[in-house]
This record gives C-alpha cells, structure tokens and sequence, in this order.
C-alpha cells in the first residue's frame, strides 16, 4: 500500500497559462508514459496556451463553462459533465469562458 501527499496548489506558469490558474496535483505515475489527474481552476477568460499531449488527453469539467480550442478554429464549449478527450499529438488549447472560472478533472 502506498499513501501519496498531495502538494499544495500551485499557479500556473505564464509560459503554459494566459491570466490566472491554479492546479492541485491527485496524482503522478512514474514517466514516460505517466497518468496524472489533478484539479485545474481557470480565472474567467484564463487559457492554456497551444499544446499537445504525446498520449492524448482527458478532461472531465466539474464546474463553470469551458472553452477548448483545435487547430481548425473550432471553438468548443464544454459544460459540468462534459468530458472532452484529444488524439494523441492533437494541438489545443482550454481555459474558461470570459465570464465563468471553472475547475476541471485532467
């Protein structure tokens, strides 16, 4: 049996993050190929900048109205229960609505 600590919330980079965000790490597995699931907050009108994820990604929101963005100029919007994943190597980006912070499982 292994009990993990969490580690306090930390803010997001302004070289990952446009405005303000904060994360709160649940859990890291060991690289290369490492699940994680933390607890993302984006500030009203706060954005990731462009990324992809060598696996792919998962994102469950849980609060508020997100916006995700893909390399075609499609904008989604994603609201509590929506679950939203990309391919592999996919570019996008997420953050929350210019009038609605919302947290997020990832």
């Amino acid at each position: 049996m292994e009990n993990s600590h969490r580690p306090p919330t930390a803010k997001g980079l302004a070289a990952t993050f446009t405005g303000d965000v904060w994360g709160d790490g649940i859990y890291a597995d060991a690289a290369p190929d490492r699940a994680r699931l933390a607890i993302v907050r984006f500030a009203p009108g706060a954005r990731s900048h462009w990324h992809a994820h060598r696996l792919g990604w998962t994102l469950h929101i849980v609060g508020g109205i997100a916006l995700l963005g893909s390399r075609d100029g499609t904008v989604t919007e994603a609201r509590p229960g929506d679950t939203v994943c990309t391919a592999p190597g996919e570019k996008h980006w997420h953050g929350a609505a210019p009038t609605a912070s919302w947290p997020t499982w990832s």
